[in-house]
Parts: C-alpha cells; sequence; structure tokens
C-alpha cells in the first residue's frame, strides 16, 4: 500500500528540508507511479537518489528507528 502523502520533487530544496530521522521513503516518476521504497535515514535516501537515482518524486514517512521504518516497509 502505497503512502497517502503527497509527492514532492526530488529537489535539492526538498533534500535539505528532509529531518533528521529514519522512515519509509517512496521514490515515484513523472506520473506518480511509485519506483521504488526504501527505509534508512531520510536524509542519506534522498541524497543517494537525488545524485543517482533518475525518481522524479519523492514522499515519506517518519519512524521512530530504523526497525519501525523497516516494518513499515515490510508491510507495504
Amino acid at each position: 500500500m502505497a503512502l497517502r502523502k503527497r509527492w514532492q520533487p526530488l529537489t535539492r530544496e526538498t533534500v535539505g528540508s528532509a529531518p533528521d530521522a529514519y522512515g519509509l521513503v517512496e521514490f515515484g516518476d513523472e506520473d506518480g507511479d511509485v519506483v521504488e521504497a526504501v527505509a534508512g535515514f531520510l536524509p542519506d535516501e534522498l541524497r543517494e537518489e537525488l545524485a543517482y537515482g533518475d525518481a522524479a518524486q519523492v514522499r515519506w514517512q517518519r519512524a521512530q528507528s530504523l526497525d519501525h521504518a523497516e516494518k513499515l516497509l515490510a508491510e507495504q
């Protein structure tokens, strides 16, 4: 099940606005289709995708810990 949050463009500004927290991240294409979902430290995951990936959009859900983020990912 996809997150029920609005997509944000995957830009440097969006990456800079990410909280220093763990979470579940969904990356999407131009049409808003999820192309990848990952659990991890939000700023790191966003920076890596911005630098090396091809996603156009992003949305995330904060988690209490890496374990919690991984559980959220497994529930998808």
